[in-house]
């Protein structure tokens, strides 16, 4: 296998500085889901930013721009909008985790490609979300490749300590005792990549494919938000199936 770094980028593959010697020796394959094990879409993740949205506004008895504007404001300060509203308004997280993730699963469509590199990985693979256990367990299942995992571990398993929280990543290494040096991390999320590669873990960064449009979110909210700050980030790529499988070939 040659190394990837003397490759010239694509535009898919924006960014390689993985070396081989690495790549070979990692055993635990650590995957966000959504925006992640699927390509970004906004018809599909739009469900769940909605019904947010529409849960905040009941709850806090407020109209819709203020429950986006509070729901945007809490993403942003507290990793997750559950987050801020569990902190600031003490709400019991388990009606709002049912609700929001009560989606129309058929707007997503399996990838075979994707699932045949995952499953080619050497070693153990693990989902770790910010969403539900339930939600993991769902679309994975639809995607058709939840079999391919060890594990998944989700908002719940992190006692409601979303990432980019350091302490959820501590309880996620103890409870599958995850090497970091050994490890690497997929993820939409920008800053969520920060304490997985100030451990030692490798880090993936999946960028929306093009046409995709989410200028409207806060930047910390984009899938595959850029800014200046990607020196933690290894790899970055909007074709993670593509990447993989150059990897493995």
């Amino acid at each position: 296998m040659s190394d990837p770094i003397s490759k010239p980028m694509t535009e898919i593959h924006i960014k390689d500085a993985l070396s081989t010697e690495r790549f070979n020796a990692i055993g635990d394959w650590i995957f966000d889901l959504d925006n992640t094990l699927y390509r970004a879409d906004m018809e599909f993740f739009g469900q769940i930013d909605k019904k947010m949205t529409a849960y905040i506004s009941a709850y806090l008895d407020v109209d819709a721009a203020q429950a986006r504007k509070t729901q945007k404001q809490y993403l942003v300060e507290y990793g997750t909008s559950l987050s801020g509203l569990m902190a600031v308004h003490n709400m019991d997280p388990a009606d709002f985790l049912h609700q929001v993730h009560d989606v129309d699963l058929s707007l997503l469509k399996p990838e075979p490609d994707l699932r045949a590199a995952i499953k080619a990985l050497p070693g153990r693979k693990f989902i770790y979300t910010n969403g539900s256990r339930a939600h993991a367990e769902n679309v994975a299942g639809h995607l058709q490749i939840l079999d391919l995992f060890e594990g998944s571990f989700a908002i719940e398993d992190a006692g409601y300590i979303p990432k980019p929280q350091c302490e959820g990543f501590e309880i996620f290494n103890k409870r599958f005792d995850i090497d970091p040096q050994k490890a690497m991390f997929f993820e939409d999320n920008l800053r969520n990549l920060s304490v997985p590669h100030q451990m030692g873990m490798a880090s993936l960064l999946v960028t929306p494919t093009n046409g995709q449009d989410f200028a409207h979110e806060p930047e910390a909210a984009r899938p595959g938000a850029l800014n200046a700050q990607t020196s933690h980030i290894d790899v970055i790529t909007s074709d993670l199936s593509g990447w993989l499988n150059s990897r493995l070939s």
